[in-house]
């Protein structure tokens, strides 16, 4: 596995790589939503340095509705419009937010949280779920974190 630790200089394409083919592996020909999010919430919490929470919000009945996950108790349900998290869905678009003390309406399930990514997972032009990464350092996603997450999205968008 690619350990971002032991050489943070290394560009993050091969840790996005290694892990959306583990996400790939596991998840395919599993046809329960739900054990897929729970395996792809562990491998985000496993290859991820630096995260306090790693999981899926799903869209059930026009809010979104907390999935598998890994970390500290967090929001049950959240509005589409509210917090990044409702940002994302609400827009169908990836919400990455260094300080979230400066997102109006950031909604914090976890105080050490400060930094977010939240990505879309999309199905026929809908949003059925995001995926939700926090992170208790200002500044912590990159450009590269994002695109490695919304191609771990697109797999996901017919696994979940």
């Amino acid at each position: 596995m690619y350990d971002f630790a032991a050489d943070p200089a290394q560009p993050k394409a091969e840790l996005y790589r290694e892990l959306t083919a583990a996400a790939e592996a596991l998840t395919a020909g599993e046809s329960d939503a739900v054990a897929n999010m729970a395996n792809v919430a562990a491998l985000l919490w496993q290859f991820l340095p630096e995260l306090n929470w790693a999981g899926f919000y799903r869209v059930i009945d026009g809010e979104l509705v907390l999935g598998p996950f890994c970390g500290k108790p967090a929001c049950i349900r959240i509005p589409f419009g509210q917090g990044v998290c409702g940002a994302a869905a609400a827009s169908g678009a990836s919400q990455r937010v260094a300080d979230v003390n400066a997102f109006p309406g950031h909604i914090a399930c976890d105080a050490a949280s400060r930094a977010e990514l939240v990505v879309p997972v999309r199905r026929g032009g809908q949003v059925i779920a995001v995926i939700d990464l926090d992170a208790p350092r200002e500044g912590r996603f990159e450009p590269d974190d994002q695109t490695g997450i919304e191609a771990l999205a697109r797999i996901l968008a017919d696994r979940i």
